[in-house]
């Protein structure tokens, strides 16, 4: 039987420790979510629910601290192809490397805007890769 009085008292316990895991109102809060966040990710599975609630107060954040305007105002400008040539930079990778897309003649004429662009299987199966949302490809 679900105990809410149980529910309520532990959330309110743990909410009024660290609030900021729902919603983060200044930079001591964020540097402190994000001390949690490594600390919870060392056991991943047991954390799930806490990381998602906290990943979402972190976005969040991020996406309005002026400290990040900047960064998100080149990020939304990002195309497709730039989103792909970050991950080639990132990962050290050739054009070879990318099975997700096809040949290295293929890539090379996404790379290049020759007429082809990539499919929503190519960045479901890039995203799947490189563990990414398949939104900032769009």
């Amino acid at each position: 039987m679900l105990n809410v009085s149980s529910i309520k008292e532990k959330a309110r316990a743990l909410f009024s420790e660290a609030e900021f895991i729902s919603h983060i109102d200044s930079q001591e809060e964020y540097e402190n979510a994000l001390t949690l966040m490594d600390a919870l990710i060392e056991d991943y599975d047991n954390n799930r629910a806490l990381i998602e609630t906290l990943s979402h107060a972190i976005g969040q954040w991020e996406e309005g601290a002026d400290e990040f305007a900047e960064f998100n105002q080149r990020v939304s400008s990002l195309r497709d192809v730039d989103v792909l040539r970050l991950i080639i930079d990132q990962h050290g990778l050739s054009l070879d490397d990318l099975p997700e897309i096809g040949s290295k003649s293929l890539v090379s004429k996404i790379l290049n805007g020759r007429g082809r662009n990539l499919t929503k299987a190519h960045i479901d199966a890039l995203s799947k890769r490189f563990g990414l949302s398949p939104a900032v490809f769009f």
